[in-house]
């Protein structure tokens, strides 16, 4: 494929082709995939998103940066259906943040963080949301069953 050349595949999140970058040494179509989206078969799907505030509200550049490091668990699960962020304003000097994650075949993740600032609040409940699809994912394979080379 030459250098420039549009992609075949879709970027979801943009609704327009990606131009793929080959003369960095990337192998073809790689610019379509950097951001983490999840894909099966060659298809890419995308994690719905839901920012909400509560007793008060988000300037639009933080919840595009909030949507920005919560999309980033994209990574760990290819199962995630949902993503539900709430970020609570009651007391200003505490915000809260939770992350409700919801999954296909499996029941709701939930991680909560109250911290001194916003931006640690939100990279610790992302971080216990990694850590808990992390785990999920590795009780999901079958790892118990795998036959030993031992002689019993």
């Amino acid at each position: 494929m030459p250098a420039g050349a549009v992609c075949r595949r879709w970027f979801v999140e943009a609704s327009r082709p990606v131009v793929c970058s080959t003369d960095e040494g990337k192998w073809p179509f790689q610019a379509c995939h950097e951001a983490g989206v999840p894909r099966w078969f060659g298809r890419t799907f995308r994690v719905q998103t839901k920012l909400s505030a509560r007793h008060g509200q988000l300037s639009p550049a933080t919840q595009s940066k909030i949507t920005a490091k919560v999309s980033r668990l994209n990574r760990y699960f290819d199962g995630l259906t949902a993503l539900n962020v709430t970020v609570d304003l009651q007391n200003p000097a505490l915000p809260a943040v939770e992350i409700v994650a919801s999954a296909e075949h499996f029941h709701d993740m939930v991680s909560h963080e109250v911290s001194g600032h916003l931006w640690r609040s939100v990279d610790g409940a992302v971080q216990k949301l990694e850590q808990q699809l992390r785990k999920h994912k590795e009780k999901s394979r079958d790892h118990k069953h795998v036959q030993s080379s031992r002689k019993v």
